[in-house]
């Protein structure tokens, strides 16, 4: 596997039109939800998208993981604490969690260059 996170945000608006396209419920119901969990509450909207990466990464999920390193970002995370959600996944994931790690590292290259475009 080799990350690529700039395919991913390519091909990403498509591929999840074409989803909602043919079971709108799902992206709807998602999306709610999601808006639901994921704003400020006891847990801060970063401190929840930082959870969220490390659950992405401890099940090897690589579109989550390209998906909240962003959503991260966007909350106001570090890459440190990027990388350190990264880390305690890989210690509660093991050796399968460890092989995602580069992807968030790739991830996190990905909107480093952009920022400085």
């Amino acid at each position: 596997m080799i990350p690529n996170p700039q395919k991913f945000f390519e091909e990403w608006p498509d591929a999840n039109a074409a989803m909602k396209a043919r079971s709108p419920e799902i992206g709807k119901a998602m999306g709610q939800f999601f808006q639901a969990m994921m704003k400020d509450g006891a847990l801060s909207a970063k401190q929840k998208e930082l959870i969220a990466l490390g659950i992405g990464v401890a099940v090897r999920c690589e579109p989550c993981i390209y998906l909240h390193v962003e959503k991260s970002l966007h909350a106001g995370a570090t890459p440190a604490e990027i990388m350190e959600a990264a880390g305690v996944a890989v210690m509660m994931g093991g050796g399968p969690a460890s092989t995602y790690a580069p992807v968030v590292a790739a991830a996190l290259d990905h909107f480093q260059k952009q920022a400085q475009a």
